[in-house]
């Protein structure tokens, strides 16, 4: 099978090329460099299996070009940072409806015949049942982000049923791991580095969220793309997320005990009761009794994900 990821030199992308790679698939990368690197893909980048493009989703013609020939898309390509929905939601919007779009109609007409898509736990805004399920509703996001996904999800699903291919959605917890170039434990390892004696902590600390290692999360997605593969449905939607969660101060330790620092944690308070930002979710935990019946479940809990993740970024300074 040839497969095409789109933000294959990213963070999680990367992780799904070297897994696609030696599973023996033939991969073509999409991507700008804008958030990924070619570091994350040089070991592939002279293998007859391989083939990289460097290009933007934001132009049609580019997309057109990646779609050609391939069986699969894995579309990862996104803007990942939350935050920045609230002080640029167009730019969130080209890097994530837009290209999705762009995408969409390329497929129209090609030889593609799945879609896998990565979506976010944002797209359930402030659940109100925890652990939250697939066919929780109404979905209300409360982050642009979140908005920018679940439209993104919602074209997918329109398309797929027109247009007769299969699509399948990956609504993600926190990933984190090895690459990873944003999110909280990159910025506490970073913030420490530069001053060791304080550590400052969006929010009020006790946002608690399910974090999964990008190694389960990479193992679960093409598990479960198995398994869908098997199965006679035109779309499909699951989480994949831990079985437990951890609290944005425990972090903080698990960071500083790494470090073998011992700052003192200076909370901002946050925003709307102890958020880190507008738009911040404070409790996330996703059910994955779904993703479990298919015969996967992450192999390191919600603690352990973050030590091993801090321990990987600490080693490649």
């Amino acid at each position: 099978m040839k497969v095409l990821v789109t933000g294959g030199a990213g963070f999680i992308g990367s992780h799904l090329v070297d897994a696609l790679m030696e599973r023996g698939y033939n991969v073509r990368v999409l991507d700008d460099l804008s958030a990924g690197s070619l570091d994350n893909i040089k070991r592939w980048l002279e293998h007859e299996g391989f083939e990289f493009i460097e290009g933007d989703m934001r132009k049609r013609e580019i997309v057109e070009k990646a779609v050609e020939g391939v069986d699969a898309v894995f579309h990862l390509a996104a803007n990942p940072e939350v935050r920045i929905g609230s002080q640029s939601p167009e730019l969130l919007y080209e890097t994530n409806v837009l290209i999705t779009y762009n995408l969409l109609n390329a497929m129209r007409g090609s030889s593609v015949r799945y879609l896998i898509f990565t979506s976010s736990s944002t797209v359930y805004g402030d659940a109100k049942i925890i652990p939250t399920p697939e066919d929780y509703g109404p979905l209300e996001p409360i982050s642009v982000y979140g908005g920018a996904k679940l439209a993104a999800e919602a074209l997918i699903s329109g398309y797929a049923h027109t247009f007769g291919f299969r699509a399948l959605i990956f609504r993600l917890a926190n990933i984190i791991g090895e690459r990873s170039n944003h999110g909280v434990i990159y910025d506490f390892i970073n913030k420490l580095r530069r001053n060791p004696e304080e550590l400052e902590i969006l929010g009020d600390g006790t946002q608690r969220k399910s974090y999964l290692h990008v190694s389960d999360t990479v193992d679960g997605m093409l598990h479960i793309f198995e398994h869908f593969g098997k199965e006679g449905k035109t779309y499909d939607a699951y989480n994949l997320g831990n079985n437990d969660w951890i609290t944005v101060r425990e972090i903080a330790e698990i960071v500083s005990e790494e470090m073998k620092l011992t700052p003192v944690f200076r909370f901002t308070g946050g925003v709307d009761g102890g958020r880190g930002w507008k738009g911040d979710v404070k409790f996330m935990r996703l059910s994955i009794e779904k993703a479990k019946k298919t015969g996967w479940k992450p192999k390191l809990n919600s603690y352990e994900a973050v030590r091993r993740t801090v321990k990987e970024l600490l080693s490649h300074r």
